[in-house]
């Protein structure tokens, strides 16, 4: 059984700092990606960065990029994520997904496309 365990969501002041994790579970294979979208208030799910598990390699959307980064030392079946200079705009609930023969892009990667998911995390920034 495919499982998702996400953590790192709370309350922070604007310009600080979190880490956000998902650990995945049950995949047979290092050929998956996970991905973290966020849900902000009012808007529809969005994709934060993806991570094609076999090789490493971290995409990140427009939005995210220089602010959202993956750790060189990640560990292979998690997908951590060091978020820094938070906004009132990244207040959201951010959710960790997983996807079975798939592969990030930079063209994005669409909900639609992941079969797997956690349990959301809220992070809200304060001003």
């Amino acid at each position: 059984e495919v499982q998702l365990q996400a953590s790192g969501g709370g309350l922070v002041q604007a310009g600080g700092s979190l880490r956000l994790s998902c650990v995945a579970s049950g995949f047979t294979s290092d050929d998956y990606v996970i991905a973290w979208f966020r849900q902000r208030p009012g808007k529809e799910r969005e994709g934060v960065v993806c991570l094609s598990v076999s090789d490493g390699t971290p995409y990140y959307a427009d939005s995210t990029k220089g602010r959202f980064t993956v750790p060189r030392d990640n560990a292979k079946n998690t997908l951590n994520v060091q978020v820094k200079g938070l906004t009132a705009e990244d207040t959201a609930v951010y959710y960790c997904a997983a996807a079975p023969k798939y592969y990030c892009s930079g063209y994005g990667w669409p909900e639609v496309d992941f079969g797997f998911w956690g349990r959301g995390t809220q992070v809200t920034v304060s001003s």
